[in-house]
């Protein structure tokens, strides 16, 4: 993570906060990060920015009802406020089973606690503040990657899947989720121009679209999907599907020889 000056939200309860973060001009723009303000408006930002989210959202319970086993544990490793926790634990019906669920953002694991605690369930989970580079992974049926290996870097990231790959049991599965650019410099401006479209028609401005894009550059690093599917057949995963697709959002789903 890296740092950022925190900015207190004089409100009180922000939990429906409504993401105007790129809303007025700045004269400078920092490098996106995961800080207190994005915390804040989080579950609206990435519900008007990544098309398909819910629908990731519900594949990982559908998904968590399939391949959990029991006495195992299960992995979010880039938790941020904990949806995909919540979706994870919602489809786990074997016994000893538990969650662990990872971020580097002090601000998101603070709220991840808050919201993770509203829901009751008989599925422990263990909130941890660390960086999901470093996080051991061991007698793992189910890892999720929700939208967090963009934000690893590039040389990096081979390494941090091969560590998920040897810490899964055999049967088990990896469900990544990432935005992804288009070789194809024609297919990737019709693409972005779509989803750009739907950005407006969420209700964001031409400004605010304009200024997050810059904030993210050299933050979030796409690939190309045959990237990924290179990548993970090279580590060793025996099968892989896409499971989704919006625009230029997908996940896929990897399993594990049994």
């Amino acid at each position: 993570m890296m740092d950022c000056e925190p900015i207190m939200n004089p409100s009180g309860d922000d939990s429906q906060r409504r993401d105007r973060l790129y809303a007025q001009p700045a004269p400078r723009l920092e490098p996106f990060c995961f800080d207190e303000r994005v915390a804040a408006v989080f579950p609206d930002m990435i519900s008007r920015s990544v098309p398909g989210y819910g629908f990731v959202l519900e594949a990982i319970t559908r998904l968590a009802r399939q391949l959990v086993q029991p006495n195992s544990l299960v992995y979010d490793l880039g938790c941020s406020l904990g949806a995909a926790t919540l979706a994870l634990r919602a489809g786990i019906d074997q016994p000893g089973v538990a969650c662990i669920a990872v971020d580097n953002s002090p601000a998101m694991i603070d709220r991840a606690r808050e919201h993770v605690g509203a829901f009751r369930s008989d599925v422990p989970v263990a909130l941890r503040l660390g960086d999901l580079r470093e996080e051991p992974v061991e007698n793992a049926s189910l890892v999720v990657m929700n939208f967090t290996l963009q934000f690893v870097p590039r040389e990096e990231r081979e390494a941090v899947l091969q560590r998920i790959f040897d810490g899964l049991r055999p049967g088990g599965g990896l469900i990544l989720a990432e935005k992804i650019h288009h070789q194809s410099p024609r297919l990737q401006q019709l693409v972005q121009q779509a989803h750009f479209d739907f950005k407006r028609d969420q209700g964001y401005s031409e400004l605010e679209i304009s200024q997050k894009r810059q904030a993210l550059e050299n933050v979030l690093v796409t690939e190309t999907l045959a990237a990924h599917q290179a990548r993970l057949t090279n580590i060793g995963f025996a099968e892989q599907a896409v499971i989704s697709q919006h625009y230029n959002f997908m996940a896929l789903l990897a399993l594990k020889s049994p």
